[in-house]
């Protein structure tokens, strides 16, 4: 599996809770992000398009709150299984390159 852009990966994280509406995701990707990541909604709904068609999020409903159309959108298995390996990547990466900036703190070469 490629690995995961950003953005991509923030989309993910944020709907492995629970199925969320387009606007929850973009503000839950710019918290879990520490603000670095601003979707604007364009993008946000071209990213769900995609993910939807490679299997990895689901439509799960929609409803009307204050005249405006929400659709919810759920993590798949699929989704959960992608997620959870692109995780393991980044973490074996950041432990790797914390091991050598260890070496290198330590006066190794």
């Amino acid at each position: 599996m490629t690995p995961m852009r950003e953005p991509t990966f923030l989309i993910l994280t944020a709907l492995a809770v629970r199925p969320m509406h387009g606007y929850a995701v973009i503000q839950e990707v710019g918290e879990l992000s520490g603000g670095r990541v601003v979707l604007p909604a364009g993008t946000l709904y071209a990213a769900l398009d995609r993910l939807t068609a490679e299997g990895l999020v689901e439509p799960e409903g929609s409803e009307v709150v204050d005249g405006r159309h929400r659709r919810y959108y759920r993590l798949t298995d699929e989704g959960v299984a992608a997620l959870a390996a692109d995780a393991d990547r980044q973490r074996r990466n950041a432990a790797a390159a914390s091991k050598r900036l260890r070496l290198r703190a330590a006066g190794a070469r």
